[in-house]
Formats: structure tokens, C-alpha cells, sequence
């Protein structure tokens, strides 16, 4: 999801890990989207001049198919098997600021979209696999794009109803191939405390206070990849900026009206770095914005939650 190159692939994969809201896998199973807005004050990112950055995305999961097969299946021994089809599109508005000036004017905006089938069997056991593809250009590059591709395949094991695993493989095309192992974990404590995580690139932990509320913290590895053009003798340069951080935060999350998940999540983002390449990918500057504040609010409205497999996920946890 990475999708935002390499560094939110998690979104990609399961489509769930890039919000403040508490997820679970259960959301897959019924309509629901997610509006979001974040903000980061600016800090001198080591050249003179102050880096700041907004945010508004928003992010929807629509279930296409679901199947049940009774059959035959590999060496021809029994097998019951469950297919789960989703879409999941986000659109999202990203201004960065360099001395409170828009760079670039009117910031990037960000359109993907992706296919996921999560398949489940008596033989296989749990598998979740899919791709899509996207763009996060300026005003000027946003109708001569540089696409970027992401997909990705894992197995989830359940190891009883207080422990999954998922570990599998990503894959991202943007300029060049990444491949990104992934491993992911999902243990309930006790009644109260969880803590889970799709590792490279989050760990939460969510401890619960009431049915309809909750406090979380997170360690996010996020940014994006966008394409600009820039002024140079008498033309313009085709240009692409590569942004990435590290986040820590808190959060609250609130159940309201049975059909809206509120989250307020505030925090600092670290370890920041912003690469400036050319289209020939040599990079031109190297900036390290400082440690700043973070601070993200977040509404998902889910249009209906009565789903065999949204039940089943939530009793395992997931």
C-alpha cells in the first residue's frame, strides 16, 4: 500500500493497518469507508528551511463475491472451501509545505485501487492474496502519471482464538521491483489488552476500556512517493519526491450510533528522510525534516455488519 511506496504496504495487503481506528480483518466483510485528516507542523528539515505536511484520504472496502464449494479437492480427499472477494480504493489530498508554501502548488493527490480474495479451506487453510495499482502525482503530472503496482500473497494461520500468524511476500513496482517479506501477528493478552502487528511496518496495541470504547498505541513506518515537475532552463523536468517517517502515537477510538467508528490519534513522527530523483532515479537531494508532532482524526461509517464471516473474524480476534 509500498503504496505509498513500499512503506504502507500493509494498507496493500490487508487494507486495514494504515488508520487510527482500531481494525480488524472483519471489515472486509461489509461495505465501509474511512475519512481521515493528518497533520505535521513543520520542522527544519536540515537545509534552512521548515518541512510540514497535511493529509485528508479516504478509504473504502466493497465486498464483490462471497462462495462456498463442497468438493474434491487436492489428492482427491474432501474438502469444504470459502471465497471472499473485495475491492478497496483510496483517494487521498497530500500537501507538503517547504516555509509554509505548498511544494508542489495544489500538493499531490493520490487515486488506487486494488482486488483482494481472502480463501479458506479444510486443506489450504487461510490464504489472503491480490494487487492493484495506483498514482500520487502533482496538478501538472496527474494525467501523465508514473503508475505504481503493488500485490502480495500470505498465509494465516490460526493458532487457536487469542493467536493468529500471517507471513508471506509483497510485491512493489515503483520505479523499480521491491520484494518485501512480511510477517504477521495478532494476540489477545486477556480480555482487555491486544496487541498485533504486520511487521516490517506496524505493531499496535489496544487495550480495551468499555464495549464501545477503546485506547490504542501504535509504531507506524509510513510516507509516499509522488511525482512533480520542476522549472529548470527553459522546461520543465520530470521529477519524483520520496518521503517516509516513523510514527508514534496514541489513540482513542469510539464506537458511536452502532454504524460510525470515531478516532482521535496524536503522537510524534521521527527517523524522517525526503529524496528528490530525477526520471533517470539518481537522487538529486537527500533532506532529514526534525522530529515533530503528529496529529490524525479519523471517521468510518460501516454500512452494515451482519456477515457470517465479519462474526467469525471478530470472535477470532482478527
Amino acid at each position: 500500500m509500498f503504496k505509498k511506496i513500499g512503506f504502507t504496504i500493509s494498507l496493500s495487503l490487508l487494507g486495514i493497518a494504515t488508520q487510527a481506528q482500531n481494525n480488524s480483518l472483519s471489515q472486509i466483510f461489509y461495505p465501509n469507508i474511512t475519512i481521515k485528516t493528518e497533520a505535521i507542523p513543520s520542522a527544519d528539515r536540515g537545509d534552512g528551511k521548515d518541512f510540514g505536511l497535511t493529509r485528508t484520504s479516504t478509504l473504502g472496502f466493497v465486498p464483490l463475491s462471497t462462495d462456498f464449494n463442497v468438493g474434491i479437492g487436492f489428492g482427491k480427499k474432501f474438502d469444504i472451501q470459502a471465497k471472499h472477494t473485495f475491492l478497496v480504493a483510496n483517494l487521498s489530498q497530500i500537501n507538503p509545505t517547504i516555509d509554509s508554501k505548498e511544494a508542489p502548488s495544489g500538493g499531490y493527490k493520490t487515486l488506487s485501487a486494488g482486488i483482494f480474495q481472502l480463501k479458506a479451506s479444510l486443506r489450504d487453510k487461510f490464504w489472503l492474496y491480490g494487487g492493484g495499482l495506483g498514482i500520487t502525482e502533482s496538478n501538472e503530472t496527474f494525467f501523465s502519471p508514473q503508475p505504481y503496482l503493488w500485490g502480495g500473497a500470505a498465509r494465516v494461520r490460526i493458532l487457536g482464538l487469542n493467536t493468529q500468524i500471517m507471513y508471506g511476500t509483497a510485491v512493489v513496482f515503483n520505479q523499480k521491483f521491491r520484494i518485501i517479506p512480511i510477517f504477521g501477528f495478532n494476540k489477545r493478552i486477556n480480555e482487555d489488552w491486544r496487541i498485533s502487528g504486520i511487521l516490517p511496518f506496524q505493531v499496535t496495541g489496544t487495550r480495551k476500556i468499555t464495549e464501545w470504547f477503546n485506547l490504542g498505541g501504535n509504531i507506524a513506518l509510513g510516507g509516499y512517493s509522488a511525482g512533480f515537475q520542476e522549472l529548470g532552463t527553459g522546461e520543465k523536468l520530470a521529477r519524483k519526491e520520496n518521503y517516509q517517517q516513523v510514527k508514534f502515537t496514541v489513540s482513542a477510538n469510539a464506537h458511536v450510533l452502532k454504524v460510525f467508528n470515531l478516532s482521535l490519534e496524536g503522537g510524534i513522527v521521527t527517523f524522517r528522510q525526503d529524496k528528490i530523483f530525477n526520471s533517470s532515479v539518481e537522487n538529486l537531494q537527500t533532506y532529514h525534516p526534525g522530529t515533530a508532532p503528529y496529529i490524525g482524526a479519523s471517521v468510518r461509517y460501516i454500512s452494515n455488519k451482519n456477515s457470517m464471516g465479519a462474526k467469525l473474524m471478530s470472535k477470532l480476534g482478527i
